[in-house]
């Protein structure tokens, strides 16, 4: 993107300008313009609308931003059926991997997490979530909320990491926290809006058995579900009661960034019968069904398949997956082993 020129409007003299005179600003630049945080100036769209009906030039602007709810608010007044969205989480694995950035456990990818200023400026993750937590979760999110005693969100967003990966109760969070269970749907749906967390629906589709209904909450990044856990180094995320989850939190996160990442909408939800089988993830990929079944484990053993091979009674899928720690190979029965940062390669197959 060298043509493109980059303002950002958190910089006071840039939004000064932008504020005070939109059309000279507009002027000021006769190229593709990259405009950064573009909710603190939403009139701004306004113009850029009348700029873009005027001229042909797709992809003349770029309008990015952090606050998510303010974003996409803007945009769909001003220039609604004019915008491509897309939706770019924190890094993948396979874009560290592209930057030659290799961790060398599952443990430190998630402890590290996938901030790029982590990377870019080689902060301390402890230092970066905790000042990530207090400016945007803590300070915006809670006045997203309109709530005065910080004490009560921070019990809650923190019991919410205990729970990270598991069927929600609303009942149960609530009060544990001190809340109703319609004030944790309404936080869940700011956290949610604000990509700090993602939902992840069961499926839908009947096969002849009763389907559990509770959704299940994942954190877009594990370095801030580590900091919440009160995780201090990579070393304590091995020893961690919630190991197994922490690494289904990265594996689900990493196959959601593959989808998102080439501008597709997510179709990933998981299995769960009144029976008790369940899938961790299942991968709509058109009108197939793709089982996938993730374990922090770095050895194979066959009772690592059991789910997968169940859901096979259920559903004749063409093919299923074991996203573990472990070498790669390929099964007879349609079951295909996969090491846990080549999750690109799986949604990217032509590449």
């Amino acid at each position: 993107m060298s043509q493109y020129q980059y303002l950002n409007l958190e910089n006071p003299e840039i939004r000064d300008f932008a504020l005070n005179d939109p059309k000279a600003f507009i002027a000021s630049f006769d190229t593709y313009v990259i405009l950064d945080e573009i909710q603190r100036v939403p009139h701004l769209l306004s113009y850029i609308q009348v700029l873009v009906d005027d001229n042909n030039k797709p992809g003349q602007f770029v309008l990015t931003g952090s606050h998510q709810l303010e974003l996409r608010q803007a945009i769909s007044q001003s220039l609604a059926g004019r915008t491509g969205l897309l939706t770019l989480l924190p890094l993948s694995i396979h874009e560290l991997s592209t930057a030659n950035i290799h961790h060398d456990t599952y443990a430190n990818y998630i402890f590290n997490g996938f901030l790029p200023r982590i990377y870019d400026q080689n902060q301390r993750p402890t230092t970066a979530y905790s000042n990530y937590y207090q400016t945007y979760i803590e300070r915006d999110v809670r006045q997203l909320i309109n709530l005065k005693e910080a004490s009560l969100f921070e019990k809650f967003i923190k019991l919410l990491a205990g729970r990270v990966g598991q069927l929600i109760d609303y009942s149960s969070l609530g009060n544990d926290t001190g809340i109703s269970a319609n004030t944790v749907k309404h936080w869940l749906s700011i956290l949610e809006a604000s990509f700090v967390i993602v939902k992840l629906a069961p499926y839908y589709e009947n096969f002849g058995r009763r389907l559990v209904k509770s959704p299940k909450y994942y954190f877009v990044d594990t370095g801030l579900l580590s900091f919440l856990l009160g995780i201090q180094n990579a070393q304590q995320v091995t020893r961690d009661p919630l190991m197994g989850t922490l690494f289904e939190n990265l594996v689900v996160m990493d196959c959601l960034k593959a989808q998102l990442n080439q501008g597709k909408m997510p179709s990933l939800y998981f299995y769960r019968d009144s029976n008790g089988l369940e899938v961790d993830i299942l991968w709509q990929d058109g009108r197939i069904l793709k089982p996938i079944e993730v374990k922090a484990s770095a050895t194979y053993n066959a009772s690592l398949l059991k789910s997968l091979k169940k859901f096979k009674t259920v559903v004749d899928y063409e093919a299923g997956y074991l996203i573990y720690n472990g070498e790669q190979r390929n099964m007879s029965d349609k079951i295909h082993l996969r090491y846990f940062t080549t999750l690109h390669d799986l949604f990217n197959p032509t590449l």
